[in-house]
């Protein structure tokens, strides 16, 4: 613990630093490629794997169970429908959910019996119910319109704060880096898309755009006023701030980290709790995506935007002169 305080130490003052601006083609690159998957692969795969919330079907729900052993029900529902594949999942240690796609009043009625009859529970302990897909369309639009309002509120708020649009920008940037990726993610490993899954992700919003708010502020303390006098370009200044900020980074992300994955585990291993599995899922792959973007994709997008700027230019050209005149007065005479 002691070495890496003295690392985030070190990092603070500069006696370390981590190239993280100047290698800006690799992490862009990595960017790239980890969309263009997110992208790619749930086309490949098939599309995404919407819960029936969005595409409607019949939901039953067997309570004050002995065995929740999810082969009792599938048999029980293929029984009545052999053509029907139905997702079972356990609630807890005393129930077990069934969901099938649109069934008739009959059907609903057999499969009621023969759930409990597999279970061995009466029948009154089996509920039923029936979800339509426009509710589904109706969640969808609102996160949509949620997702924009968000979105365009939160630039108009950076872009008032920091006083330049180019940061905001950015933040924006980082922010659909984050979405496409996350979801992707969802899209590839066949992860059920559920309403409780669309809030964890508009709530990882939130912790990316705080995490970047946080290395923002330090690269406008770094690169205004007095500051430009350190003999730092306009990106060493940015690569000094977000050095100075990353053990922070880290330490926020891991801080978030754990409870949402204690949070995870309990959700889908000791409860069984559908809605907590699928909001920590979410915002755990959020975090991490979250933290990435930040450090080694906001950060040096921006110093590439203003780096060409001409009162920037013409400041990193004679920084830069005279570094060169410091190294070379710095290197052995040769006798």
């Amino acid at each position: 613990m002691a070495s890496f305080s003295q690392f985030g130490n070190d990092l603070y003052t500069g006696a370390r630093s981590l190239n993280i601006v100047g290698r800006r083609k690799l992490w862009y690159t990595i960017s790239a490629v980890l969309i263009l998957v997110s992208i790619v692969g749930p086309i490949l795969r098939g599309g995404f794997n919407f819960g029936i919330e969005f595409t409607g079907g019949s939901e039953f729900v067997v309570s004050n169970v002995s065995d929740t052993s999810q082969t009792i029900a599938s048999d029980a529902v293929i029984s009545v429908d052999p053509n029907t594949v139905p997702k079972v999942s356990r609630l807890g240690d005393s129930s077990v959910r069934v969901q099938t796609e649109q069934l008739t009043d009959a059907q609903t009625r057999e499969i009621r019996n023969a759930l409990a009859t597999g279970y061995s529970v009466p029948v009154e302990n089996v509920t039923s119910s029936f979800i339509g897909a426009s509710w589904g369309q109706d969640i969808t639009s609102q996160a949509i319109r949620g997702l924009l309002v968000f979105l365009v509120l939160a630039a108009l708020v950076m872009a008032i704060y920091f006083r330049t649009w180019k940061m905001s920008l950015v933040a924006i940037i980082a922010l659909l880096h984050d979405l496409i990726i996350t979801a992707g993610i969802y899209g590839i490993t066949g992860f059920e898309v559920t309403p409780g899954a669309v809030i964890g992700l508009l709530t990882i919003l939130g912790y990316s755009l705080y995490d970047t708010v946080v290395v923002f502020d330090k690269i406008r303390e770094n690169t205004r006023g007095s500051s430009r006098e350190a003999g730092l370009t306009f990106s060493q200044q940015v690569n000094l701030a977000v050095n100075q900020t990353l053990v922070r980074s880290i330490n926020t992300s891991v801080v978030a980290a754990l409870p949402v994955a204690s949070i995870l585990f309990i959700g889908a291993f000791v409860l069984g709790a559908g809605t907590l599995r699928d909001i920590s899922l979410a915002l755990l792959i959020g975090i991490m995506v979250g933290t990435y973007s930040t450090i080694f994709l906001a950060t040096p997008l921006y110093a590439q935007i203003r780096q060409n700027e001409p009162e920037i230019k013409k400041s990193d050209k004679k920084i830069l002169a005279s570094q060169g005149r410091a190294d070379a007065a710095a290197e052995p005479v040769s006798a």
